[in-house]
């Protein structure tokens, strides 16, 4: 068996799993509500600026992590960027999963 078809195939699974396909509608609903996908942006941005700040100095930016709290708690009173939030992170958990499955199986020749 081909790599490539294996890897095709498991791409496809993915694509038809049930944490792919809620993500899929909960990104979709987010089109239909430019209001709260702005809001959602606006704190994904925020989030990317603290953990790029981290990365950068080693320490945490109290304002910086202040406003992502702040932009998370008016989200979290918004059924749907909850449920948006809920499947993201079940599909990014899937996604984590496969890459440590496929990361320990070579591991011996990373080291």
């Amino acid at each position: 068996m081909n790599i490539y078809d294996t890897a095709n195939r498991l791409a496809q699974e993915l694509k038809q799993s049930e944490e792919y396909v809620n993500y899929k509608m909960a990104k979709e609903s987010l089109s239909l509500n430019p209001d709260l996908k702005k809001k959602i942006e606006e704190f994904e941005a925020a989030r990317y600026d603290a953990q790029v700040t981290v990365m950068q100095t080693g320490k945490n930016d109290e304002e910086k992590t202040k406003k992502m709290q702040e932009l998370y708690m008016k989200l979290y009173e918004d059924s749907d960027a909850v449920k948006f939030f809920e499947a993201e992170t079940k599909f990014n958990i899937v996604l984590a999963d496969v890459n440590k499955i496929i990361g320990d199986a070579v591991m011996d020749v990373l080291k």
